[in-house]
């Protein structure tokens, strides 16, 4: 009896090891579409086109972050250009343009406005919930202002 049970914990703990180390239990991360519009203006970003984040549901964000992406290769705590964090709990959120404000989010530092995104420079969004994450890498591109 007594090796039974061994034998059938042993099993329950090799095949429970097995699922924690291939990630069987973590969530999935988020899923980001950014979308530039041409032709829309922002007085945030006057020489960019703004930037539109898709979601690939409705998130209770905890955090949302951009950083240029060559500063987060070299600095693992590279300088946000926004950053938003919830002050309890923020509208479950499908969809957000950056630099804007969101219901039941704030600036991590208190009356810290976004930075201006330049054109062709690398930048990567992370946003987080309480029990997910996910990013995504974008860039935007330089207003055509027309006739030229």
């Amino acid at each position: 009896m007594k090796r039974a049970i061994f034998w059938l914990l042993l099993l329950a703990a090799t095949v429970g090891g097995y699922l924690y180390m291939n990630d069987f239990f973590r969530q999935p991360p988020i899923q980001i579409t950014p979308t530039i519009r041409p032709g829309a203006t922002s007085r945030l970003n006057p020489d960019a086109y703004p930037v539109t984040f898709m979601l690939d549901g409705k998130y209770a964000l905890t955090s949302i972050k951009v950083v240029k992406v060559d500063e987060i290769k070299t600095n693992k705590y590279a300088r946000p250009l926004w950053h938003m964090i919830s002050d309890s709990t923020s509208v479950p959120t499908k969809w957000f343009i950056y630099g804007q404000r969101i219901q039941g989010m704030k600036p991590s530092i208190p009356r810290a406005t976004p930075e201006p995104l330049q054109p062709n420079v690398p930048y990567r969004l992370i946003v987080e919930t309480k029990d997910r994450k996910g990013q995504v890498d974008f860039k935007t591109y330089e207003v055509v202002q027309p006739g030229n």
